[in-house]
Formats: C-alpha cells, sequence, structure tokens
C-alpha cells in the first residue's frame, strides 16, 4: 500500500471521503492539489479534511512545506492541470474525483484511494460488482485455458472482469470478458499503452469496457508505478483471483494488497513442480480460497454474505469466442526458438493434450508436430499415453 506522508505527517490520514466539488474551479484546484510535487493520497486526504476545498488547501500547501523543512515551495501551476484537462478531452477521458457520485464505492474505502481516476469507456461498469483476475505474464497451457474460463464463466454470471492490462492471465482475462464487461487498470497515463502489444486490446477495451488510470496523461510507467496500478485491481473488487503466479511476482504484490483493503483473496492450484504455480499454492497453503471454477467464486462470495449480481446473458462459455482466442494468441509473446520456444512456454509437469496445444498455439498441425519431435530428441519434454506431452 501507498504510504506517502511526504510532509512529515506521523500518523495516517484521517478517514475522510471529500464531498463533491461544488463548480469546476474546484475540481481544477483538486487536480492540481494531487498533482503537486510531494502530495500523494495521504497527504491530499489530510489537506482536504483539514481545509474542506482544494483552493484553501492550494493555498497552505506553501507554508505545509516550509514547516517540513521544502523551501520555494509552489504548487502544481494552473496551465499545467489546464493543459492534462486539454489531453482528456482530445482522449475521450472522464476525470474521475474521490467524492464523485461515479466514483467507484468499494475503491473510495481503501486507505489510500486514488484522488482522480481518469475513465475512457463504460463508467456504468464501476457501478456493478468487479472480480479481479490476474497471473503470470507467461501462463501454461492450463492456465491459459483456466484464465479463460474464469473470465468467461464469471462475466456471465453478471460480474465484471478487472484486471491490469498485462501480457498473459491478464490480456486472456480482459479478451475472454470483452463482451460481459471488463475493467482494465493502467500503470502509466492513460494514452500510454503498456506492453505496446496490448495496444489494439487496450482499444477494444475503451469502446466495450473501461480503461482506468489515476496517471497523467503521456507518463510512460516504471517499476514504482506498478504496486500503485495493483492496489486499484485489488481495491475496485470483492475478491482477487489468482489464476497462475511464481512465488515472487506482481499477482502476490496484489494479492497482499487485497489482504491488507479486506478483501477475499482467491487462487487456481498448480501442479507443485510448476514454478508459475508456486505463488498460487503458497496463498492456499497460507488461507485463500481453493478455486477451480466459477461456481467455487461464486460460493465462497455466498459464504462471506456478498449476493451474486444477476445473470448476464454472454455469448461465451468454458473456451474463449474465435475472436478472443485468435486475438490472445496473438498477444502471447513467443519466446525465442520458434515453434519450439512456444511450445516449451506453455508446457509444465501437468501432461496436455496434444490437440489441445495446437489450438492453444494456433500453428499447423504438422508445424507443432515436428517442433514437438525436435523437443523429445532433445529430452526437454515428455510423451504420455494418449497422446498428452509435458515438460521434462
Amino acid at each position: 500500500m501507498i504510504t506517502e506522508y511526504e510532509f512529515g505527517f506521523s500518523e495516517p490520514a484521517p478517514a475522510f471521503l471529500p464531498p463533491p466539488a461544488a463548480d469546476e474551479a474546484e475540481r481544477l484546484a483538486r487536480l492540481r492539489l494531487i498533482r503537486s510535487r510531494r502530495v500523494g493520497p495521504a497527504t491530499y486526504l489530510r489537506l482536504m479534511g483539514e481545509h474542506g476545498q482544494a483552493r484553501a488547501a492550494l493555498d497552505a500547501l506553501p507554508e505545509v512545506a516550509r514547516a517540513a523543512g521544502v523551501a520555494d515551495y509552489a504548487p502544481c501551476p494552473e496551465p499545467v492541470a489546464l493543459a492534462e484537462l486539454r489531453a482528456a478531452k482530445r482522449a475521450g477521458a472522464k476525470m474521475l474525483l474521490l467524492g464523485d457520485a461515479e466514483y467507484p464505492a468499494d475503491l473510495a474505502q481503501i486507505a489510500d484511494a486514488p484522488p482522480v481516476l481518469w475513465a475512457r469507456g463504460k463508467t456504468s461498469l464501476l457501478s456493478r460488482p468487479m472480480l479481479a483476475l490476474v497471473g503470470t505474464r507467461n501462463a501454461s497451457a492450463l492456465g491459459t485455458r483456466m484464465a479463460r474460463r474464469l473470465a468467461a464463466d464469471l462475466g456471465a454470471a453478471g460480474f465484471v472482469v478487472v484486471s491490469g492490462l498485462a501480457r498473459g492471465v491478464d490480456a486472456l482475462a480482459h479478451l475472454a470478458a470483452l463482451e460481459t464487461g471488463t475493467i482494465a487498470v493502467m500503470a502509466g497515463g492513460l494514452d500510454v499503452v503498456y506492453p505496446v502489444e496490448n495496444t489494439d486490446l487496450a482499444q477494444d477495451i475503451s469502446k466495450k469496457g473501461l480503461v482506468l488510470s489515476e496517471m497523467p496523461f503521456g507518463l510512460h510507467p516504471q517499476a514504482r508505478h506498478f504496486p500503485r496500478r495493483n492496489r486499484i485491481v485489488a481495491g475496485l473488487a470483492r475478491a482477487v483471483i489468482v489464476v497462475e503466479a511464481a512465488a515472487r511476482s506482481g499477482s502476490l504484490i496484489t494479492a497482499r494488497m487485497a489482504l491488507d483493503q479486506g478483501r477475499e483473496v482467491m487462487a487456481v492450484p498448480g501442479h507443485p513442480m510448476d514454478s508459475r504455480a508456486g505463488g498460487s499454492n503458497l496463498l492456499i497453503r497460507d488461507g485463500a480460497t481453493l478455486i477451480r471454477g466459477a461456481e467455487d467464486v461464486i460460493e465462497a462470495l455466498g459464504t462471506l454474505g456478498l449476493p451474486a449480481p444477476v445473470a448476464r446473458p454472454a455469448p461465451v462459455s468454458g473456451a474463449a469466442p474465435p475472436r478472443a482466442a485468435a486475438a490472445a494468441a496473438a498477444a502471447r509473446p513467443v519466446p525465442e526458438g520458434g515453434d519450439e520456444g512456444a511450445i516449451l512456454a506453455l508446457l509444465g509437469p501437468e501432461p496436455v493434450a496434444e490437440d489441445q496445444l495446437i489450438r492453444d498455439l494456433g500453428r499447423p498441425p504438422r508445424a507443432v508436430a515436428q517442433a514437438l519431435a525436435v523437443l523429445e530428441m532433445a529430452g526437454r519434454i515428455t510423451r504420455s499415453a494418449g497422446g498428452f506431452v509435458s515438460r521434462s
């Protein structure tokens, strides 16, 4: 979680939800306040709680800075904030302020809720129940199918699927839930898609779903920005579901943030010898709910007293639609080594049917068969009875 006591506050910011901005001048002032140097969510909330309005908080900032030993301090200039508003207008984005009626209610309750969110797409999705689905960027064949099936089935059950637009499980989840409702939270500015291969996916989500970011336009994400994005992913959702995750991964950071925020954490079990499932298995060992499918998720939420949403008709089932499956295959990074490298990236210790592997790869059967023969000769894969293969 973010702990930004930039001006030396010794205690956390009080539990405080700013009232709706009275006018456009106050909305501009709130944007200037959060964009001011050394002002993060905690400082923003404390200043708003003490002064009531952002305009008064901006006037008080230089004195706050002097008390903290920061000389020659000036808040964010008005032209900078106006330029951000113009960039948002060009991008067709809407500003959601903490305290606005459209601001997601669950996210507003976390200790470091983002004071400003930029939104492009269907903001009505923010009023529906949400579940976060996260996982590894290098999903196995089984993990790929589980991510698609979970996202599709949960979407058909009426949930909005939230994820971080990363490679692998994130992209698969967005694709499978594109028709039923998905929200992508970005680590950089709303106009800077990372990774770049998900640019088309981000455009599709902005038309059919919703894309969110707390960052200013034009900001390219850096390593420190991804945990900030992850807290939003967790904060939006009733529960965080981890499909595949290594023992040290960003997905586990999201899971820990979810626990800190009082959210439920669920995980799909994996083969104990597959490092891609190490983190998921650790979560289950430490108390996360074991998930085998959407039915387990809905049952677990019911046990917690959280009502399931009304199911919505959806043209998806356990398998991804053809368009989504093709896009997922295109979005998946192919490791060096051609077909052989792509096969090794999908395989783990758990045997996978060869025909399923061909479908997941989207390659001609003859090419896959040749690559499997090369890998078998090299001792990299093991064939089992019934046409199954696994990584040695």
